[in-house]
């Protein structure tokens, strides 16, 4: 019964897409095939959906430009993944989301530490602290960096996505535009390059 019902439900979706989707579904295909100025048009046109579906998410408005920029690069990074057929919009959508929760988790993150920082006692040394473990984790941070910057774009991009940015493989792919197999063997070379470069001491 439900197999019987998902495709005219899926035809009658697609029978009310919008007209602003279906411009901006043909300005994105027209970027596809190369047209820039199809392309600059479409980014312009997608700042107010940007922008007020920021809002509706509930991203503070001095962080509403965050969202904005990481949106449009995300969908620079990735529009060679949107297929023309489906909702431009709804594609557009799922990115507006996914880049305003990142923004609202650093805002929690920064109201936490302003929160919760011990405040009295700012004007003394901490005696448990020990300086040296410090040091050593700052140096470890540098090198993995270090190591990181001499990985090929793609192993970067996979390492950047599904380790440090925490998101999903089937996130990531709409990110890059590029397929789970692709990622994960990147991910896995990369992995093993920065292992290799870390027990060097690179």
């Amino acid at each position: 019964m439900p197999a019987r019902l998902i495709g005219p439900a899926m035809k009658h979706a697609a029978g009310r897409r919008t007209e602003s989707d279906a411009r901006r579904s043909a300005l994105m295909s027209a970027a596809q095939a190369g047209d820039r100025i199809a392309y600059e048009t479409l980014l312009r046109d997608c700042m107010s959906f940007i922008v007020g579906l920021s809002r509706r998410q509930g991203v503070p408005p001095d962080r509403i430009d965050d969202v904005v920029q990481e949106v449009l690069l995300t969908v620079h990074r990735a529009r060679a993944a949107y297929d023309p057929r489906r909702s431009f919009e709804a594609w557009l959508r799922i990115i507006v989301e996914r880049r305003a929760i990142d923004v609202l988790r650093q805002v929690r993150r920064h109201a936490g530490r302003e929160v919760h920082a011990p405040l009295v006692s700012d004007g003394y040394a901490d005696q448990t602290v020990d300086l040296s473990a410090g040091i050593e984790r700052n140096e470890n941070i540098k090198r993995i960096g270090a190591a990181m910057a001499e990985l090929p774009r793609r192993q970067r991009e996979a390492v950047h996505y599904l380790m440090l940015g925490e998101k999903s493989l089937d996130e990531a792919v709409v990110l890059t535009g590029r397929s789970k197999g692709s990622l994960k063997v990147n991910l896995h070379r990369a992995l093993k390059a920065l292992r290799l470069k870390i027990d060097r001491g690179a």
